[in-house]
């Protein structure tokens, strides 16, 4: 994973605008030079890379990502996002029993409802991030620049106020992101961090094929991707099943260094 200063200071001037212009100047081109048999196809083709973008967690157009831990070291970082909620404290008793940390990417206004259980997560010596205020999944994509940073900025206070401590980390919705994510990441010194295991244990889902899916992506380095909260209660026993592995393979549950 590159350092965090490294990530903040690539997110204070994205390159994406330039790609763009670029892009479209080289559209401009063919199309003058060959016509509209080229020029519309590049044309679409400049576009969709563009909006691609938003949707993939570990694209790098519109901010820099940490995608995985630096180092050959037996460790991964595990991440739960979506809290605090009904499932945090069986959550944080399992870390402890397979000593265990943990990174909780916390939404602002559920944090807001529930103080005691992010107070409780810093005092176990776990850590926290910034999930957005509010969770908007089916329209985060499209947040323009103010929504955006009301989203990261209101979200980073309170968890700053209740906490005691502003998250270094952040997470987008779903993992989504578009050109207004930037900004708002370096004023609040923040880090975007994605994944490289996941067990899509977010929806309605066998625990134990969630825990097949994690562990075939299990290395050294590897980021987690967990949540909490999920109605339908199989959150837990992912888990329960992920701490296993690690416990099986040697490999250490750790938090970054800030």
């Amino acid at each position: 994973m590159s350092s965090p200063e490294t990530l903040h200071r690539a997110a204070f001037r994205p390159h994406w605008g330039w790609w763009l212009v670029a892009s479209q100047l080289a559209v401009a081109l063919l199309w003058w030079r060959f016509g509209w048999p080229a020029g519309v196809p590049a044309l679409l083709g400049s576009h969709a890379c563009f909006v691609a973008a938003v949707f993939l967690p570990g694209g790098r157009l519109y901010a820099p990502v940490a995608t995985r831990l630096a180092g050959a070291e037996p460790r991964v970082w595990l991440t739960i996002d979506d809290g605090p909620s009904d499932d945090t404290l069986a959550m944080l008793d399992l870390l402890d029993r397979h000593g265990a940390r943990a990174t909780f990417f916390l939404v602002g206004e559920r944090a807001a409802r529930r103080p005691e259980l992010v107070r409780e997560i810093v005092r176990r010596g776990h850590g926290i991030g910034n999930h957005s205020h509010t969770h908007p999944q089916r329209w985060f994509w499209a947040l323009g620049p103010r929504r955006m940073a009301a989203e990261i900025g209101q979200a980073q206070r309170t968890l700053r106020d209740i906490a005691g401590q502003a998250p270094r980390w952040y997470r987008s919705v779903v993992g989504m992101t578009n050109p207004w994510v930037a900004a708002p990441l370096c004023r609040h010194g923040l880090v975007r961090v994605a994944w490289s295991a996941r067990g899509f244990d977010g929806v309605a889902c066998d625990p134990r094929t969630a825990v097949a899916r994690i562990v075939r992506d299990l290395r050294p380095g590897a980021i987690v991707l967990l949540h909490e909260g999920i109605a339908r209660g199989h959150n837990l026993a992912v888990l329960e099943g992920v701490l296993r592995a690690l416990d099986e393979r040697g490999l250490a549950a750790v938090l970054p260094r800030a």
